[in-house]
């Protein structure tokens, strides 16, 4: 495949990209070159090869939780500008 100017202006009016012309000529040899890799990728034999889901048989690896020291609701509370109760007070950002 070549790319050409009319397919990066193609290309760049459906990304919505404001692509400069003196940027135009390095794109076109990034973009040949990422094509020609893929066309070289198309060359290998892969019958009998599984695709690939994930890069590891590992699913859902999760550590586990641990209950760690926190402070309690006087100390969170007392350097507040605003609270009411146990709770902090915000001023209100959304508007009706």
């Amino acid at each position: 495949m070549e790319v050409n100017h009319a397919l990066i202006d193609k290309l760049s009016l459906l990304a919505r990209l404001d692509i400069k012309p003196t940027e135009k000529e390095k794109l076109r040899t990034d973009l040949q070159q990422m094509i020609g890799f893929i066309e070289k990728l198309q060359e290998l034999d892969t019958t009998g090869i599984e695709p690939l889901m994930h890069l590891t048989e590992e699913i859902n690896v999760l550590r586990a939780d641990e209950v760690k020291g926190s402070v309690s609701i006087e100390e969170a509370l007392q350097n507040a500008q605003l609270k009411k109760d146990r709770f902090f007070m915000v001023p209100k950002v959304i508007k009706k």
